[in-house]
């Protein structure tokens, strides 16, 4: 069965866009209409003609596009896909934290379940993070979720102290500087970019640390030629897409047999049960109005910032 051929006569039939995170597989993010980061693209959806939007990602992600998109039907190919960083902060344990400090301001990362982003007073994303920690004030106190890793950057770039969330993601935590140090010992002229969600010693070593985009953006500069990836390993896909004439490396992961650091949960969407979820409309990604309301209060004040 030619999935490719019949997701297009579906997505034509229903009115329907796919949107696929750059984690997600090469396959899958050839049949997308959009791929980018994860509130890039639900903010991309929300603009879009269309009835229907299938999210190839994790829940969290799937749950922000129908936040800003709440009169389209949102679908959901892998309803178990979920995310380490997201699962890491429970809300209840927050609502919790939010009694016993409420001095603080919470900032959660877009990377929370949509009941978390209800009981946040500013969402921020890794692109707009040390823009929206730089324009609250400097005696604000701040609790910030879920990511202590991302957190801990910021704390370091804007001299802040904020209290931090224990929470991670365990793909990002697979890279270690040893492996990062042998690579580049065998590509000396290669540029070490490197995502803000993993270890800080590991971060110390970047050329770079930024976004999945702002890595993207990175690699087109005319100077850099090699690039040592410390990241997921979807990204490969996009990077040699836009930039065939240069040279990338991944990092092997520090405690798994794996080639590469991939997140299991994202390549856990397929063509196959992307032509299936469109076929029945189902799953779908169903919210409760006020959470949804104000997840998407959290995120508009967020917007307004950036």
């Amino acid at each position: 069965m030619d999935f490719r051929e019949k997701i297009a006569a579906l997505k034509e039939q229903k009115r329907a866009v796919i949107l696929a995170h750059y984690y997600t597989s090469a396959e899958v993010q050839q049949v997308a209409d959009f791929v980018g980061d994860s509130l890039a693209l639900s903010q991309k959806a929300a603009g879009v003609d269309a009835d229907i939007i299938l999210f190839a990602g994790v829940r969290f992600m799937a749950e922000t596009a129908k936040v800003l998109s709440p009169d389209k039907k949102v679908l959901l190919p892998v309803t178990e896909a979920g995310c380490s960083l997201a699962d890491s902060c429970d809300a209840a344990e927050l609502a919790k934290a939010r009694r016993e400090n409420p001095d603080h301001l919470v900032v959660s990362y877009v990377n929370t379940s949509v009941e978390v982003k209800a009981l946040t007073d500013i969402c921020c994303t890794s692109s707009n993070a040390l823009d929206i920690i730089g324009a609250l004030p400097k005696d604000q106190k701040i609790l910030f979720v879920p990511d202590r890793n991302l957190g801990s950057y910021i704390n370091r770039c804007m001299e802040r102290d904020m209290k931090l969330w224990n929470g991670c993601c365990l793909v990002h935590e697979e890279f270690s500087v040893e492996k990062i140090a042998a690579l580049k010992a065998l590509h000396p002229k290669a540029v070490v970019l490197v995502h803000p969600e993993c270890k800080p010693e590991v971060v110390a070593m970047a050329d770079y640390a930024g976004s999945t985009a702002g890595i993207l953006a990175y690699c087109g500069r005319e100077d850099v030629e090699e690039v040592i990836v410390v990241t997921e390993s979807g990204i490969l896909y996009e990077m040699e897409s836009r930039y065939p004439n240069k040279k990338f490396y991944l990092v092997e992961p520090e405690k798994s047999s794996e080639k590469c650091v991939s997140c299991k949960d994202m390549k856990l969407v397929t063509l196959e049960n992307i032509y299936q979820t469109l076929l029945e409309e189902s799953p779908e990604v169903i919210i409760d109005e006020e959470i949804r309301a104000a997840a998407e209060g959290a995120i508009r004040r967020m917007l307004e910032m950036s």
